[in-house]
């Protein structure tokens, strides 16, 4: 890896969330669902992810995800 970490860009007109794993030459792009593809570096790790729906395929399951972890840590809570 190029050692810049991962970065995660989010297009809210389109609601394209695109995931760089890493920068550099893409060879391929592999649809691996309907909504998301990968890109494919020529030396054939991943280089990126490309979500499309984003809203609904990605921020909408984690919010409500963060939702029920907020709801599970105020409930066991002790009250004062």
């Amino acid at each position: 890896m190029d050692g810049g970490g991962v970065k995660v860009h989010y297009d809210p007109e389109s609601d394209v969330m695109y995931i760089v794993i890493r920068e550099g030459p893409i060879k391929d792009t592999v649809e691996a669902d309907s909504d998301i593809f990968v890109e494919i570096a020529e030396d054939e790790s991943i280089a990126g992810i490309e979500v499309w729906g984003a809203s609904k395929n990605i921020l909408e399951p984690a919010a409500k995800e963060l939702a029920a972890k907020v709801k599970k840590a105020l409930a066991a809570k002790p009250s004062s």
